[in-house]
């Protein structure tokens, strides 16, 4: 699985790398929900939640479906504005200045995608026009509880207000939080962009998308960037260009922005731990079916104390030396066990970090 992104006559001049402070502020409120998505971010999130205002709290879980379970296309308003060639702002004014300008029907097909699942990569009918999708709306919100319904029911029946709402919340988390942690983050996300603009100038297309995450693959010779996630998806840049918006605080997160319309953007993590390249979906799913035999599980644990050559895993384990070498070939193509030769013998050991590893890149990619 996997989304691709066609980019075959792109012009470099229409793809931009440029920082958004509301996209910053959205992963910000988002780490502020899910710390444990980001176990990094422990320290400031145990410092901000300590002194958050409680009613600002407050406010925050009422509408936290648009960060808590996914990030909310709202945070990125210039890729709604017509043209798709809008840029982020320099500033969050800027920003929120740019949600304004989004009409009623985005904000409100925008903010209810979560909550109600509505489409996202194909064009649908007016909700706020048409009484059926709206009621089907109002029905998914209520199954998702009634703080959701109560949200929804207001967004529907007066959008200006929620919007005002919104963008009163947003600027007061800026007060209260964000503009501290802003001023030391951009200096950071904007040395990012500049690096990932002097590559786009001096080396192409190809060395710039890659540069962005382990994660992004670019083939050449059919103009297709692959973004490996768990989700699949398939965007054609006809007019417009292609947006990469670094952040500090999104990692383990990397983000597609495909609505229907709206200008693409890639999203991506910067200064992500220092652990080695995660492995790719297809890696993780070899890795887990080899797993799921209960005699390869059974190999593992002989070879995770000590190295064992073949022909000894075949006393232990009682089968055909092919029925064993079979096994033993699933392990080393899911890259859970190394080899090496010490002289006329072959000894297999367990890749203890990688299996080590499982667990967090499982739900790191879970996360992408």
């Amino acid at each position: 699985m996997s989304v691709t992104i066609d980019i075959a006559g792109l012009q470099p001049e229409r793809l931009a790398v440029v920082p958004s402070p509301l996209a910053e502020l959205g992963m910000a409120l988002h780490a502020l929900s899910e710390p444990g998505h980001h176990p990094g971010l422990q320290g400031w999130v145990t410092g901000v939640t300590a002194r958050l205002d409680s009613h600002l709290a407050d406010r925050m879980c009422e509408a936290d479906f648009l960060w808590r379970t996914t990030f909310s296309d709202l945070f990125m308003p210039f890729a709604g504005i017509p043209g798709r060639s809008t840029l982020p702002g320099a500033t969050l004014a800027e920003e929120l200045d740019q949600l304004d300008k989004l009409t009623d029907e985005q904000f409100v097909d925008a903010a209810l995608e979560f909550t109600c699942a509505l489409p996202y990569t194909t064009q649908t009918s007016d909700l706020l026009a048409d009484a059926e999708l709206r009621r089907r709306a109002l029905e998914l919100a209520a199954a998702r509880g009634p703080q959701q319904l109560r949200f929804s029911q207001r967004l529907v029946e007066d959008p200006p207000r929620i919007r005002a709402w919104l963008r009163q919340f947003l600027e007061d988390c800026d007060e209260m939080f964000f503009a501290d942690a802003w001023s030391r983050l951009r200096h950071q996300l904007a040395a990012d962009a500049r690096h990932k603009t002097d590559l786009l100038r001096h080396k192409g297309l190809a060395e710039a998308l890659t540069a962005v995450s382990p994660a992004v693959g670019v083939d050449e010779a059919t103009g297709l960037v692959t973004i490996d996630k768990l989700r699949q998806g398939h965007i054609v840049i006809k007019d417009g260009g292609l947006l990469l918006v670094p952040t500090s605080l999104g990692w383990p997160h990397l983000s597609v922005l495909d609505r229907y319309g709206w200008q693409p953007v890639l999203h991506y993590p910067i200064g992500s731990p220092g652990l080695a390249a995660p492995p790719s979906v297809d890696q993780l799913t070899l890795r887990m079916t080899a797993l799921s035999h209960p005699v390869r599980m059974q190999i593992c644990r002989n070879l995770a104390r000590s190295t064992y050559t073949t022909s000894e895993l075949v006393q232990i384990h009682g089968m055909t030396a092919p029925e064993l070498s079979r096994h033993l070939s699933v392990l080393k193509k899911a890259g859970l066990i190394t080899t090496r030769r010490r002289g006329r013998y072959v000894l297999h050991q367990l890749d203890v970090t990688a299996v080590a590893r499982l667990g967090s890149d499982l739900l790191e990619a879970l996360l992408r």
